[in-house]
């Protein structure tokens, strides 16, 4: 296991001698006093607008925060951990506390992947990392080997998806202390499953954002988000603290690996892009192994995800494919608004695009933007594309929460979900979908008096004219729409929950056996177009080892099946000579092509 120390440029970190050196980029700042243990201590200032002061007496989970030259009082915006919300006191954390049991951990290769993306608040009843720990043994005996679960960052208030997080460094305190993080992590290696977690570095939360007041310089006005000013990444200081920040996830938490989200808001006109410099950091520190960086990116680029001559990622692993999710989400459902009319025209054949090229659009106008979108990518390698049928995004950002399950049907999401797992792209679950859960995931948020006013207007402002939209949108700060998005884990016991964990199951067991062997050795996609109708895709791809052939049926009429020789691996419901509406086959012939 390598050290977890990382040495930081921000914030509070004990040093070897047991002292505590606190460092803080105020330049919109004249004087800043450290308040720590019950004394206050006048920083002192450096070069470039930073303060820094080395104290004794400080340890492991001592509080301090920072007060302002006007009396206010803030908290270090790089705490490892808050003793409670956001705007309260900040605790000095030794990155060595925790005791790690799994010190030989040695990962998972990427092309073996099962996602299982998870939120911690609603994951369990409790809502923390350490009720969530007792749910592991049940995912890896189905066969998902990686969890990713959703930004933990810090944020306002006590609940909330974690994309709004103004702490970057800080494990939200509701959830859990770091040490708590560690032992959810230390948890899943011991059960052979990899962990890797949601970062954003394109924006801060509205609450307990203190960065504007101590260091304006740190955003670009001229250059907004859709969620605030733009970060400046050319500005050295604040660099380091967003290239820092995933190092430190990495490190003192032994992650396997980092989503980074929405990357296509992070504007960078330094000589090398930040996301780059991040890469190759991570790379070039981190051996002991496999380190696993994902990127969601509605631009459908490849830049950031090459291969070398042995078919490894130097930069980033792979892409969400969010091309796949939304032709399957119209193919399945016929709706067609918002970003979805992008793919309301023959979704069978982008569909059939996306499996056997990775992206549908590849350079063609969107009919949404009016705007070209993507480049090729059939040379990238299946598993650069991780697919999903639903996830936080696509459920949560519909006014009612819906799952698939209860907008397509149990039959016809049943298909889809083979389809996901059996596919040579890396496939990714949200948390539920294993056992067929229908409780929504709806949008929440715990902030009050204007901001909440705001939020819940806006809220029912972006789904006009959205299809499933009445007046009815759920007020994201109630916390029934909070309590209403939670798991609810009783329906892994009824019959409906033991049938769909049946079917995962043996659909991860035959993934594991049949197609992970394919894909190590797959240096691009290889894929053929077999055929497609209205409701029906037909399509096979060619690896070093064999032929692997996929159809399947949601539309109303019986298809003939094309040519797709070898050994069938899965028929739902069963095999017959012709495919009937809510049906798959997938067959596998070994050997050299056919």
């Amino acid at each position: 296991m390598e050290s977890t120390t990382l040495e930081k440029s921000w914030g509070a970190e004990i040093l070897a001698d047991g002292s505590v050196r606190f460092r803080l980029w105020a330049p919109g700042q004249q004087q800043i006093t450290l308040h720590a243990d019950g004394q206050q201590h006048a920083m002192q200032p450096q070069q470039d607008g930073w303060f820094s002061l080395t104290l004794r007496g400080p340890g492991h989970g001592s509080e301090y925060h920072y007060e302002l030259a006007d009396g206010s009082t803030v908290p270090d915006p790089a705490a490892r951990a808050q003793r409670a919300d956001v705007n309260g006191p900040s605790l000095v954390i030794d990155p060595h506390h925790y005791d790690w049991q799994q010190r030989d951990w040695q990962g998972r290769p990427w092309h073996e992947t099962v996602v299982y993306e998870l939120h911690i608040g609603t994951f369990t009843a409790e809502g923390t990392f350490r009720a969530a720990i007792a749910k592991l043994p049940a995912l890896a005996d189905l066969g998902i080997t990686m969890i990713e679960v959703l930004p933990v960052s810090q944020f306002g208030g006590a609940r909330g998806w974690g994309y709004d997080g103004v702490l970057l460094y800080a494990p939200h305190s509701a959830y859990g202390s770091p040490d708590d993080f560690k032992a959810f992590v230390d948890a899943a290696h011991a059960l052979g499953l990899s962990v890797v977690l949601d970062i954003v570095l394109n924006h801060f939360g509205p609450e307990g954002n203190y960065l504007p007041l101590l260091a304006p310089a740190f955003f670009h006005e001229e250059r907004m988000t859709p969620w605030g000013a733009g970060i400046a990444y050319d500005v050295d200081a604040a660099r380091r603290y967003i290239v820092e920040a995933p190092l430190y996830w990495l490190k003192e938490f032994n992650l396997d690996g980092l989503r980074f989200d929405a990357i296509d808001q992070i504007e960078d006109t330094s000589s090398k892009h930040v996301l780059i410099e991040i890469a190759e950091r991570i790379r070039s520190e981190i051996h002991s192994r496999p380190i696993h960086l994902t990127t969601e990116d509605s631009r459908n680029v490849i830049f950031l995800h090459p291969r070398d001559a042995d078919g490894n990622a130097p930069l980033f692993s792979g892409e969400w494919n969010d091309d796949f999710h939304n032709a399957i989400h119209v193919f399945a459902t016929g709706e067609t608004h918002a970003y979805y009319q992008d793919f309301a025209d023959v979704p069978e054949k982008l569909i059939a695009r996306i499996l056997t090229e990775g992206f549908a659009y590849q350079g063609e106008l969107s009919p949404q933007s009016g705007q070209r979108r993507g480049v090729p990518s059939a040379g990238q390698p299946p598993v650069a594309f991780v697919d999903f049928i639903q996830n936080h995004d696509q459920v949560g950002n519909r006014a009612q929460g819906e799952r698939l399950i209860s907008l397509a049907g149990v039959d016809r999401t049943k298909v889809l979900l083979a389809t996901l797992l059996l596919s040579p792209h890396i496939p990714l679950l949200f948390m539920g979908e294993e056992y067929g859960e229908t409780n929504p995931f709806l949008f929440f948020t715990d902030f009050h008096g204007e901001l909440a006013k705001a939020v819940r207007e806006g809220r029912a402002r972006e789904f006009t004219g959205h299809a499933g939209h009445d007046d009815t949108v759920p007020d994201p700060n109630a916390e029934e729409t909070f309590t209403r998005s939670k798991l609810d884990w009783s329906k892994v016991e009824n019959p409906a929950g033991r049938a769909w964990l049946t079917l995962t199951r043996q659909l991860l067991a035959l993934r594991q056996q049949h197609i992970v062997p394919l894909l190590a050795d797959a240096r691009r996609h290889n894929g053929q177009v077999l055929r497609t109708a209205p409701g029906f895709v037909a399509v096979s791809w060619q690896f070093p080892q064999g032929q692997l052939s996929l159809a399947l049926n949601i539309g109303q009429q019986s298809q003939p099946l094309p040519a797709m020789p070898g050994e069938t691996l899965f028929a739902w419901p069963q095999e017959s000579g012709e495919l009937p509406q809510h049906s798959l086959i997938v067959r596998l012939a070994k050997g050299a092509a056919q």
